[in-house]
């Protein structure tokens, strides 16, 4: 039983942690001490449906129908380069933008404060649009969490919802760890120049997952 549990720990962890899209947005978010435990939440309890979903063998109809996860792809790279675009105009533009190591994380701003980590705060709807954008829209998670790890679980006959567990902790563990994690970080973003520095990496990995979506495989 335990075995089961931690290779899927093992998995789950090794498929999450390389850089990507998602795994920017929610350092970003992070970074900006901003709708942090929403933004997490999000993201492991997406990893939990489509784990489960590639369990209990939803994967196999996915491949039925290829032509769904092209269409997925090229919605992907589109949110992705449009994403990136944006980040790419903010790291031109600049702004006033700095954070403040010494704010405390969960504090509430005033109306019109500019006194709460950051000069200014993104309201939940569009942040949580974001995430769910950039966790749905992005096809490697179908191919590495649905077929991937569902055919691995299969490996482990009755056991493979222990490693569907394992693989769920390691969501749960690395997204709120990377969000909750990130705050220390701060001291090294407390100038707006460094944010500006932070959006343009942001924006040539987006552009760059973007078109790798739609690059001939």
């Amino acid at each position: 039983m335990l075995s089961s549990v931690l290779s899927g720990f093992g998995l789950g962890l090794s498929l999450i942690i390389a850089i990507g899209a998602q795994n920017l947005f929610v350092l970003r978010q992070g970074l900006r001490r901003e709708h942090v435990v929403a933004v997490a939440a999000i993201c492991a309890a997406s990893d939990a449906l489509l784990i489960a979903l590639g369990v209990s063998g939803v994967g196999l109809v996915l491949q039925a129908v290829p032509w769904l996860v092209d269409v997925v792809r090229w919605a992907g790279a589109a949110f992705l380069v449009v994403y990136g675009l944006l980040a790419a105009r903010r790291a031109w533009r600049g702004s006033d933008q700095g954070l403040d190591a010494s704010d405390d994380a969960d504090s509430v701003p005033a109306p019109g404060s500019t006194r709460a980590g950051l000069a200014t705060r993104t309201r939940l709807l569009p942040v949580v649009l974001t995430c769910l954008a950039l966790t749905w829209l992005n096809p490697h998670v179908y191919l590495d969490t649905v077929f991937l790890l569902g055919t691995v679980a299969s490996t482990h006959g009755d056991q493979r919802w222990l490693f569907a567990a394992g693989a769920m902790a390691a969501s749960v563990v690395w997204f709120f760890g990377l969000a909750l994690g990130a705050r220390f970080l701060g001291r090294w973003l407390s100038t707006p120049r460094a944010w500006r520095i932070l959006d343009a990496v942001i924006a040539v990995v987006m552009i760059g997952l973007g078109v790798s979506l739609v690059l001939p495989h």
